[in-house]
């Protein structure tokens, strides 16, 4: 019988209002999903998971920090725009929340929106029942209630959190979520968390909006581009609104398209943010030169690849997905929907654009780095860098520490992206994954504890897709004309159209774990897939 996670109401529903012995929000209650199925899986509420996270317990440090949010509508000021939206502790991005290695997180989320929620700590390797996906995981936090989530924070590095319901994230919803190593040298003096976003909500349209244009028009749209509803009309920070009269009745919102980049996605936004703000009134880190500054990158946009550069400044990579890698040098990198790189550089002195460009979609993101006194660079900045060499996946392999062990997989599974085009209908293996019921009508991928489990996956689209696996890290395969090119440890990876990837896992983590497409209008429309824990008696 599977426990989820239970509000105050739902405890009194649950006891018949005896439940003053019960802590209010860390209370955990087995109920029965009316879509579980009486299987071999193990499910959330399993011994195997209790088991697993008792573990990491033992090999944690057992100190608690403990936060609090609480999801919310909230009146956001991007930048002399003032958007209503859903944000956490009304503010965007949600502040931040930092742990080291091993400590155990106990994170009160009240819900204030008015539907139901959850929340999702993207990358983690963290115990099944906590993982915050809505009738699989746990049970959705309904509007007025809260719950609390406890689990150990076992890997160093750069995190996030979000909902999982509907497009909730596109909203404002996220977070940064930062894990120290505290056996880490720190040969750093300043550190600079950048989270980049495309944005709507509040602006012309919701993100529903644009999925019910995007459903409506599918990708045989009228246009050969990108169509914008609202945009900056000049550096001034005027601003001038449109709809198409196409899109303007029905459907509303943003007009589906054929992007003219393969990276772009079916639409171009009104604004593209960087820590919430606009480029007309950016955000800015400040640090004195000479200083050697850590950048931890977020990309929490909804369908936006960036292309990130900081003028006058090459990047040493450091790590990916929270996971350290061998250095490498670079003057660009592309980071997708759901990843995180951290870089380091050496600051030199004066004021420096830090530039995400959305791939494929004439706009960008910017921040400012600031070592000395001078003007804010304008909201069009183009640093050279932008133009030079630009880092390749194959360019990263894991450091000693980072690396799983080569081994021949015990199971292997084959993920086929697939999509309607005329109807905006995303899929994995051409199944369409059921959000309210997701035991129902598709194949789960089978593995057992302790299996080496391969993913083959086959982009059968024309379109880029990060897929995430959740509760894992995975080790991206070399390519087979490179074969001494592989190792990245990663939770994200992008797939290019017409790509064939494969990653290898360890099954250390028991559970029912989604693997889908990070962006966010693919997610929604069904375009995931679960990989399923079974009992060894199976």
């Amino acid at each position: 019988m599977p426990e989820f996670p239970v509000s105050r109401r739902s405890l009194l529903t649950a006891l018949g209002g005896a439940a003053a012995a019960v802590t209010v929000g860390g209370a955990w209650l087995a109920l029965r999903g009316e879509n579980m199925p009486e299987t071999g899986r193990v499910l959330a509420s399993s011994d195997a998971v209790r088991r697993t996270e008792q573990a990491r317990q033992s090999r944690g440090t057992g100190r608690a920090v403990r936060s609090a949010l609480t999801a919310e509508q909230a009146d956001v000021d991007l930048g002399g725009y003032v958007a209503r939206t859903w944000a956490y502790n009304g503010h965007v991005p949600g502040p931040a929340i930092r742990c080291s290695a091993g400590d155990q997180l106990e994170i009160d989320v009240a819900n204030r929106l008015p539907e139901p929620t959850t929340v999702h700590w993207h990358g983690l390797r963290l115990r099944n029942d906590m993982d915050g996906v809505p009738n699989l995981t746990q049970a959705p936090i309904r509007a007025r209630d809260s719950v609390r989530y406890s689990f150990v924070a076992p890997d160093p590095g750069t995190y996030w959190l979000h909902p999982h319901v509907g497009l909730q994230r596109e909203r404002g919803l996220y977070a940064p979520l930062i894990v120290d190593d505290p056996h880490e040298p720190g040969d750093y003096d300043a550190e600079f968390i950048v989270v980049l976003d495309d944005w709507i909500d509040g602006v012309a349209a919701t993100p529903d909006d644009v999925l019910r244009a995007l459903r409506a028009g599918g990708m045989q749209a009228r246009y050969q581009t990108p169509v914008r509803v609202g945009q900056i009309a000049d550096a001034s920070g005027s601003w001038q609104y449109h709809v198409p009269a196409a899109l303007a009745d029905p459907p509303p919102g943003i007009a589906p398209v054929s992007a003219a980049s393969r990276l772009a996605s079916h639409v171009e936004f009104p604004f593209y943010v960087l820590n919430g703000r606009l480029p007309t009134a950016p955000h800015v880190f400040r640090a004195k030169p000479g200083q050697r500054a850590r950048i931890r990158l977020i990309n929490a946009a909804g369908a936006t690849v960036f292309r990130l550069a900081l003028g006058d400044h090459r990047l040493v990579v450091t790590h990916t997905d929270g996971f350290p890698v061998e250095p490498v040098e670079v003057d660009t990198l592309q980071i997708a929907s759901g990843e995180r790189y951290d870089v380091v550089v050496t600051l030199g002195e004066g004021v420096f654009p830090l530039v995400a460009v959305a791939e494929g979609k004439g706009a960008q993101a910017l921040g400012v780095v600031r070592t000395a006194a001078g003007p804010i660079p304008p909201p069009t900045a183009a640093p050279a860098g932008l133009s030079g060499r630009l880092l390749a996946l194959t360019d990263l392999r894991a450091t000693p520490a980072a690396r799983i062990d080569d081994q021949p997989p015990d199971v292997s599974h084959t993920v086929y992206l697939t999509g309607d085009m005329t109807t905006f209908e995303w899929r994995i293996n051409a199944e369409t994954f059921n959000h309210r019921r997701p035991f129902d009508g598709i194949t789960p991928m089978p593995v057992h504890e302790g299996e080496r489990v391969r993913l083959v996956l086959v982009n059968q689209t024309p379109m880029y897709h990060p897929m995430h696996l959740h509760g894992h890290t995975f080790t991206v395969r070399a390519p087979a004309d490179n074969p001494g090119r592989g190792g990245t440890r990663k939770d994200t990876v992008m797939v290019g159209p017409g790509e064939r990837l494969s990653v290898d896992f360890t099954a250390d983590n028991p559970g029912q774990w989604l693997i889908h497409c990070h962006n966010a209008y693919h997610m929604a429309t069904g375009m995931a897939a679960m990989l399923s824990y079974l009992r060894r008696d199976r």
